[in-house]
């Protein structure tokens, strides 16, 4: 094999180790793989490194489908026998317009191989849907950890709305420099990946949150067979919203797979928990769970009196 030869790459986001090989290849140690770029002339180095605890924040515009993005990634993560704590995040049903840091609704997921009892102060990743997002929970970021942001979601309008100063982008203006940011144009390569697809630009524009997805199941090393069967379940009478979104959700999955920029994946093992039956369950339902086992044991009648939109409970 002939002499390794490093590449630097000017990149916003990480910079990319590159190798040019000749006709053998060698085994590489350390659970890193050797993937072939799409020019089929350099070859990268590609490593996994395996993480003890994870708390990622999904956040965006509330249409932008965190909660839904949130819970599929939640439970993918259950599953695998992995320990989690959720935290949804989510504006009253009078939503505030579109764009605006009251509108921003969030999904924090923590998941551990030891044993999880909140669901974290700090994250240590954050996907940002559009400026608001990013503005309301940067002071939530590890020093270090890392930003996904859509960056269609910091055009001019965006930035207008989540009051950023007239000229400032945080996307190009490195106030970022303390964190990793990962920039991609999620509505661009969500419309693009569905271009086939005969409905509206609006229709494409809701699987975006299965890009990203798709994005987070291969930083992760996940499988998508989870969120396929549930895609398939709930829209197995819309062939053309079904496939828009398998679509949405592979396509995300394979930029990680073929982009160069991206050089690591990261695991989290198996949570060491006693043998048994577990159940994934939010503390609404745990609650109603709970208020239902009372008033039986105790013989008294329940009642639940709440305020229908602030936001509305489905306890």
């Amino acid at each position: 094999m002939e002499e390794s030869r490093l590449v630097n790459r000017q990149s916003s986001v990480v910079n990319c180790e590159c190798f040019f090989y000749s006709r053998l290849t060698t085994h590489v140690s350390r659970q890193q793989t050797i993937l072939n770029s799409p020019n089929n002339f350099f070859k990268m180095i590609r490593k996994q490194e395996v993480l003890n605890d994870v708390v990622i924040k999904f956040a965006g515009d509330s249409g932008d489908g965190m909660q839904l993005t949130g819970s599929q990634f939640t439970n993918n993560t259950a599953l695998l026998g992995i320990d989690l704590a959720t935290f949804p995040d989510f504006p009253a049903e009078i939503r505030a317009p579109q764009g605006t840091l009251p509108g921003v609704s969030g999904y924090q997921l923590r998941f551990s191989s030891n044993p999880v009892f909140t669901p974290g102060d700090l994250c240590d990743v954050l996907v940002a849907m559009n400026a608001a997002a990013l503005k309301t929970n940067l002071k939530q970021l590890k020093k270090g950890g890392k930003i996904i942001a859509n960056s269609d979601g910091f055009d001019s309008k965006n930035l207008r709305l989540a009051n950023y100063a007239d000229g400032v982008n945080p996307l190009e203006d490195h106030s970022l420099e303390n964190y990793e940011l990962i920039k991609i144009d999620v509505t661009k390569m969500t419309r693009e990946a569905l271009k086939e697809f005969t409905m509206g630009t609006k229709e494409k524009d809701r699987a975006k949150n299965m890009f990203v997805l798709g994005f987070l199941y291969w930083m992760y090393n996940r499988d998508l067979e989870s969120t396929t069967q549930f895609l398939r379940e709930k829209f197995g009478k819309k062939d053309e919203i079904l496939n828009s979104n398998l679509k949405a959700l592979q396509a995300g999955y394979n930029y990680g797979d073929t982009t160069e920029t991206f050089t690591t994946t990261y695991k989290v093992e198996k949570a060491r928990m006693e043998s048994g039956t577990y159940r994934s369950i939010m503390g609404n339902q745990a609650l109603a769970y709970g208020l239902i086992a009372a008033s039986q044991k105790s013989g008294l009648p329940l009642f639940l009196g709440s305020y229908p939109i602030t936001p509305a409970s489905d306890i």
